[in-house]
């Protein structure tokens, strides 16, 4: 049985701190799937395996580390959890190690994810998370402390410099980014994918498209930095990359913060999903 339960925000907002922006409307069209919130992803959650795959138009295939994901924290999250400062938001929480490690950790947290499956699935590690596109209005915005960006999702909605003025509502004015960026570099491409899965003998299913992008360090710090970023740290561990942003922006904390190409990020997440400032719980 589900219940709701009221998230409290990072912040009370007063004198010194912005009152969250107006909320977002973007535009819903009817009857375009959610991608991450169906098959084949959910059913990889469900069993915590794959192979699961982002699939280019191309037909060229990027691996998803289902496994990894649906595993507890490793040496290079905890790393990362490490780095984050008071209360944290992870967009793209997957199905919640991270969130259930700071939750561990006695550390204010919310997931936000799309997927009812990766949302449940946080819920039940005992994290706190709310089915909601980052593009849509969220508790306690422009008083989170740390953000997170982890396993690929800078590539949310497609457009990075849109997702990170999107951050930068989000955070205090001198809150903190961590991003987790493609270990090759100078990566930085504007994609179409879809995800599938690829059993052995079997066709594989496939989800709906919706645009991605990838991003080495190189190209994220460039746009950071245009975007009003300061770059403060850069690591690898475990064969992964790591950013941390100051948030120095003075970007306007409107609600125009939604991506020109975001309706496939955002269509039909309305059915079923909690009011602005409730979360699911299981009991």
């Amino acid at each position: 049985m589900s219940t709701a339960h009221e998230i409290t925000s990072p912040r009370e907002t007063g004198p010194d701190r912005p009152a969250p922006p107006a909320r977002l409307e973007p535009f819903t069209p009817v009857g375009i799937p959610r991608p991450w919130a169906a098959d084949p992803y959910s059913e990889a959650l469900a069993t915590g395996r794959g192979p699961l795959f982002l699939r280019r138009t191309d037909g060229w295939l990027m691996p998803l580390e289902v496994e990894r994901w649906c595993a507890t924290a490793d040496t290079a999250d905890m790393v990362v959890l490490d780095h984050c400062e008071g209360a944290v938001l992870d967009v793209g929480c997957g199905p919640g190690r991270l969130v259930a490690e700071l939750a561990a950790r006695g550390r204010p947290a919310l997931g936000v994810d799309v997927s009812e499956a990766a949302v449940a699935r946080t819920v039940r590690l005992g994290g706190q998370a709310l089915r909601r596109s980052v593009f849509e209005p969220l508790p306690g915005e422009g008083r989170w402390d740390t953000a997170l960006l982890i396993d690929g999702n800078i590539g949310i909605g497609g457009d990075p410099s849109v997702l990170l003025r999107r951050m930068s509502q989000l955070l205090n004015q001198e809150g903190l980014l961590i991003v987790e960026t493609v270990p090759d570099g100078d990566v930085d491409e504007r994609v179409t994918v879809h995800v599938v899965h690829l059993a052995a003998g079997t066709h594989g299913t496939a989800g709906p498209h919706f645009p991605w992008a990838r991003l080495g360090t190189p190209p994220l710090l460039r746009l950071a930095t245009r975007a009003g970023w300061r770059p403060e740290r850069q690591w690898t561990a475990g064969g992964r990359s790591f950013v941390a942003l100051r948030n120095r922006s003075d970007l306007s904390r409107s609600s125009t913060a939604e991506p020109p190409n975001s309706a496939a990020v955002i269509s039909s997440q309305r059915d079923r999903n909690p009011s602005p400032d409730t979360v699911v719980a299981e009991r």
